[in-house]
């Protein structure tokens, strides 16, 4: 039998049984669930939108009771975040989401604190070969949680579920107080279960983002008609259909064997054209710019925002006046950037220099498959005669000129923790969720972009060079900005992830102080001095809190808690280690962050670096 006949005929016999296969537990999934993420004092919704990779429009229009906005919320509450519910090996329903442990994490970590209860410890073991203590740092684990479409017999009403973790404070009576639906209802979807155990997951009946209660999609018009049908009649049903099967095999064999030969004809006459051209090359039009791969015809309004788009030449040209001064922006150490409004979307534009192609290259590489709120989106690209990156718009300028410009208003000291926080998450994301792993190595104020709520991005990937790490540095050529490269980077350009620490906690130091990353020492220039010198001449003396309030940003006034302050510097002293494996993690930087922008509870300064052991040694205990 030849290969395409014995293919038809597997696919007819898969056919066949598939109409006299025994039922599994399930079939198909739904295609919407929400998961109730109980907010603590220490996840935001930021962290939410990462940990179940919901986007934050999605979270907050299915929360608008709660959350008027992304900045505005309470803690002790719950959100529904959005998710597909599938069936998972023909056993269950669920949704397995990915997650990149950290170091140190356990499952119940994973379980309890990152995914709010939403699985268990056991399922994590179920799904993962790693044992409970041993977990490697930056694997991937597969996170199970269950879900629900509903249950025909308890009521057709309801086709969109809560997966909700119960906590200890739980009842029946308050549950069903809170989402407005009946004590016996519940029960009925959720048969033996005791609600004030404390633990454990409910299936709850959810509203869409409109506010309305979806009802059971209905089920294949098949279904209900084999259902009243005898077994007779079922058996003389079903040698129908195995003959219409095999007929519409013998067509689709037909169809494809018929297409094979018709392919067959054109690759033959076409390949007698390309022989008669052989020796023809100035009838082809070099000069002739490659077709753009983006939206055609009508489809063209609007950026994809699920993947990179191919701009032409005559379409960024257009946007930006042919790259006129009065579009221009900004100018970046691997071109200039200019403002455009590319189908109704707006947009920076940043024009490369043809020198610039690895860079670009490592650029493109980099933004297309990293999508994370705190990292300005690589929309697109246009390779016509010069380079160009399409990014998204940043309305509000980079972290420098807010510091610095006396044409800004000055950043409120919450602010500026909020800002530092969310840039910690953007480098902790290209740190330890990617593989393999990024590291940015020009981390500055300047490529630290502010959006319309004041919010931070991690910009300006033109000088990242995709690395491996593989537990050890690479060495390579230097590319940064003096005064914020490391010392081991600085004397043989070793590259690790705490290249970058050390140039945020450089940041860390500008966000208190508003100075440059190397000061005038005494006001002169022929004295130079580095804002970390600067900031440890002061941190290093036997009681340094009263002189660290000379450092502070004078543009603040009174308006700032010192021991923020503090704390942060000491961040910062931690981030600048000479020694980069006292450096902690961006990981263990956003922990920190996190619980100070959240709570006023004592920091132990230890816990910021990676080896505690040196750090007894240091302190003298």
């Amino acid at each position: 039998m030849k290969p395409r006949l014995w293919t038809v005929g597997l696919l007819a016999t898969v056919m066949i049984s598939a109409c006299c296969r025994v039922e599994a537990k399930c079939s198909k999934g739904c295609d919407l669930a929400l998961a109730s993420y109980y907010l603590g004092p220490r996840s935001d919704l930021t962290f939410i939108s990462e940990v179940l990779s919901a986007s934050m429009a999605d979270i907050l229009s299915y929360n608008k009771d709660k959350v008027p906005n992304e900045d505005t919320y309470q803690t002790g509450i719950r959100v529904n975040v959005p998710f597909s519910c599938g069936c998972i090996d023909g056993k269950f329903l669920g949704h397995a989401f990915n997650y990149s442990s950290g170091h140190g994490d356990l499952y119940d970590t994973v379980a309890m604190k990152y995914f709010s209860n939403l699985t268990t410890v056991e399922w994590l073991q179920a799904f993962n070969p790693y044992p409970p203590t041993k977990i490697p740092d930056s694997a991937v684990l597969d996170v199970v949680v269950n879900c629900s479409c509903g249950n025909r017999a308890v009521s057709k009403e309801y086709g969109l579920f809560i997966t909700y973790p119960l906590r200890p404070e739980d009842t029946l009576d308050n549950i069903a107080a809170e989402v407005n639906l009946t004590t016996t209802l519940l029960q009925s979807y959720n048969p033996g279960v005791n609600f004030s155990r404390g633990s454990g997951l409910v299936y709850i009946p959810g509203k869409d983002a409109n506010g309305n209660y979806l009802p059971l999609k209905s089920r294949l018009i098949f279904d209900f008609f084999i259902a009243g049908l005898s077994v007779g009649a079922i058996v003389g049903i079903s040698i129908a259909a195995i003959a219409v099967l095999s007929f519409l095999a013998f067509c689709i064999y037909h169809g494809i064997y018929r297409k094979e030969k018709v392919k067959e004809a054109i690759l033959l006459s076409g390949s007698h054209k390309l022989s008669a051209q052989a020796g023809n090359v100035p009838g082809s039009d070099p000069a002739k710019p490659s077709e753009s791969t983006g939206p055609v015809d009508g489809a063209s309004t609007g950026i994809t925002m699920d993947k990179s788009v191919e701009f032409s030449y005559e379409e960024l040209a257009k946007a930006t006046e042919n790259f006129s001064l009065a579009n221009k922006i900004g100018e970046g150490g691997s071109g200039a950037v200019y403002y455009a409004e590319l189908r109704g979307e707006k947009a920076a534009i940043k024009k490369m220099d043809m020198q610039a192609s690895k860079e670009f290259l490592a650029e493109l590489k980099v933004l297309t498959h990293v999508n994370q709120l705190n990292l300005v989106r690589l929309i697109g690209y246009c390779v016509e005669g010069s380079l160009f990156l399409v990014y998204e718009y940043i309305e509000n300028g980079n972290l420098s000129q807010h510091l610095r410009r006396s044409d800004r208003e000055p950043l409120l000291w919450s602010t500026r923790v909020q800002i530092a926080l969310d840039s910690a998450r953007g480098l902790e994301y290209i740190h330890e969720h990617t593989v393999p792993v990024y590291i940015h190595r020009d981390i500055k104020s300047a490529n630290i972009l502010i959006d319309k709520n004041f919010h931070g991005k991690v910009a300006d990937f033109g000088l990242t060079k995709l690395t491996k790490v593989e537990g050890a540095c690479l060495q390579t050529r230097l590319v940064g900005t003096f005064g914020y490269m490391p010392p081991e980077y600085a004397r043989c350009g070793d590259v690790s992830p705490k290249v970058d620490v050390y140039a945020f906690g450089v940041v860390l130091y500008e966000l208190i102080s508003a100075k440059e990353a190397v000061v005038k020492a005494n006001g002169s220039i022929a004295e130079l001095k580095g804002l970390v010198a600067l900031f440890e001449e002061v941190l290093n003396q036997p009681d340094p809190r009263e002189d660290l309030r000379k450092l502070v940003d004078p543009r603040l006034g009174d308006d700032y808690p010192l021991d923020s302050v503090w704390k942060v510097a000491q961040l910062a002293k931690a981030c600048t280690q000479e020694n980069p494996q006292l450096r902690p993690s961006m990981r263990s930087i956003a922990v920190a962050l996190m619980t100070l922008s959240s709570s006023t509870e004592d920091w132990d300064v230890g816990s910021f670096y990676e080896n505690h052991a040196q750090v007894n040694l240091m302190s003298g205990r």
